[in-house]
């Protein structure tokens, strides 16, 4: 079948439904299908109630089989409807596997189109009041994850900048602290961690490198973790 629709992969940001940009809830209030991920919530799905919602979510260990299959939902709702949104957490250009729908949709000549949302290392610090460079502390910043699959934890590449923030910083947030330590970084470096970034349950915690590198409890929802000097706490600024 010919393809007849467009394809607007959408940032749905952090999580709190007012954070997706003007132009992204335009589009969800204009779709006639919107495949979602896992992480966007019930808010953010109540403005596009005129559509038909496909649940695509998917979670670690499923990655390759998981996305061939969005792959081809999109391409079937292209060719369905005309006017298709995949809403995807944060931006869809960083993690988001963008790349790979991408090169889906163009193979099969489906128009395509991106629009930017705040990915969540952004919300993060503005949550917690703590920006990711800091005259004279930081002027470097590198956003990475070290997790690909479950039997896949690659250290070895953990960026070398003033400040570190590692998505989907959960249990594997606790191997890059020990590993930084390993290379030398100092114990009482510090370290925020934030989880549910933008949420009403939002939580954040302030605590140092070597502590971060003895474990974090058990999060309830998607964790953030940032690292480094520009991180500390002002001296007015409550903890």
């Amino acid at each position: 079948m010919p393809a007849v629709g467009k394809v607007y992969l959408v940032g749905a940001g952090p999580g709190a439904a007012d954070l997706i940009t003007v132009r992204g809830a335009r589009l969800l209030a204009e779709a006639e299908v919107v495949l979602y991920d896992a992480l966007v919530t019930p808010e953010m799905l109540a403005l596009c109630p005129q559509a038909d919602l496909v649940s695509v979510g998917k979670r670690a260990g499923q990655r390759s089989a998981a996305q061939e299959f969005i792959n081809q939902q999109l391409i079937e709702s292209a060719r369905k409807y005309a006017r298709v949104v995949r809403l995807k957490g944060g931006d869809p250009m960083l993690f988001g596997r963008a790349d790979e729908e991408l090169t889906a949709l163009e193979a099969e000549g489906i128009e395509v189109e991106v629009v930017p949302g705040i990915t969540t290392a952004v919300a993060a610090a503005a949550a917690a009041k703590q920006p990711l460079t800091k005259r004279g502390v930081a002027r470097s910043v590198a956003f990475f994850t070290s997790s690909t699959a479950p039997d896949q934890d690659d250290l070895s590449g953990i960026p070398s900048t003033d400040t570190l923030v590692q998505y989907m910083g959960g249990r594997e947030a606790i191997a890059t602290a020990q590993r930084l330590l390993q290379q030398g970084r100092r114990p009482d470096t510090p370290v925020l961690v934030l989880e549910n970034v933008s949420r009403p349950d939002q939580r954040i915690e302030r605590i140092t490198l070597d502590k971060l590198a003895h474990g974090l409890g058990s999060p309830h929802g998607p964790v953030l973790v940032m690292v480094g000097d520009a991180m500390e706490a002002r001296p007015l600024q409550s903890r």
